[in-house]
């Protein structure tokens, strides 16, 4: 494996190449271009913030924000995924005619939305010292510097499970239809819409609660907030009252080592049947 990943290193001309051929052709012949990719996610949090805040009557403060920093990464993550499924049988040209190494191809959709998600947080943090700093005269917590962590472990839970789906697809086209649905389902499990203590709360269970948390896309969007974020207090949805939870340092922890985890399971688990692709594509 340790070779392997020499080899990608020096075909990474190659990686980049593919990456901005990716962005340009996500933006060809669009006037707004990458405000495209801001104006999807507000559009979908400012739905959001109506449904949950006017519809359902959920008073939570500044909701639009504490939406925005749950959903922000769950697009990041919906994303990447569903771009993976397609990349090798979009490729399937070059698959067969040049020789690279196969695992440039998934690498090169999740750091093309990496790069969106990036950009998206830039605009974010805008608001963010808006809202914080000028509006009530509060500064950044220092947990702030816990960010570049939570977009490393997300980025190698993403590559894992690019390399999976990637490989997989190749196989039975049917997992992209499979992914569709299972995002779908995983949306409304992960505590995007709803802070995470409610499930604590209904769960009434810590153990079943720090179980939820090991899937790792829950535990990355609570720390997200908590890094972020001011703690919520005297919030009550539907008679349940909401105690805000620290971030839990040692649940982290294992949600880092199950990015990781996946992270190189899915690399070998790739790695061990790219060779046949052209003939299968």
């Amino acid at each position: 494996m340790v070779n392997e990943l020499r080899e990608l290193l020096r075909y990474r001309y190659l990686l980049a190449q593919l990456v901005v051929r990716d962005i340009k052709v996500r933006y060809k012949n669009s006037f707004l271009g990458f405000l495209w990719s801001l104006a999807n996610p507000l559009l979908q949090v400012a739905t959001m913030t109506v449904v949950i805040k006017y519809v359902m009557r959920l008073d939570i403060p500044n909701y639009s924000a504490y939406l925005l920093v749950g959903y922000l990464p769950w697009m990041f993550f919906q994303m990447a995924l569903l771009d993976s499924s397609q990349v090798v049988l979009a490729h399937r040209d070059l698959l067969r005619k040049v020789y690279f190494p196969r695992e440039v191809l998934p690498a090169s959709v999740v750091v093309a939305n990496l790069i969106h998600y990036v950009l998206a947080l830039v605009v974010f943090f805008a608001y963010l010292l808006f809202y914080r700093f000028f509006m009530h005269g509060a500064p950044l917590q220092w947990t702030v510097l816990w960010l570049p962590v939570l977009m490393a472990m997300q980025t190698a839970l993403i590559i894992g499970l690019a390399f999976y789906i990637s490989c997989l697809n190749v196989f039975y086209e049917d997992v992209k239809y499979l992914l569709t649905v299972l995002l779908n389902v995983f949306f409304y499990l992960t505590p995007v819409m709803y802070p995470a203590e409610l499930v604590a709360e209904k769960l009434n269970s810590p153990l079943l609660y720090k179980l939820y948390l090991l899937l790792p896309m829950n535990a990355l969007v609570d720390a997200y907030r908590k890094t972020l974020l001011p703690p919520i207090t005297g919030l009550t949805i539907r008679d349940t009252p909401i105690h805000s939870q620290p971030l839990d340092f040692g649940t982290m922890a294992l949600a880092m080592g199950i990015c990781v985890l996946v992270a190189i399971t899915g690399y070998a688990f790739f790695n061990a049947r790219k060779w046949v692709f052209a003939e299968r594509v």
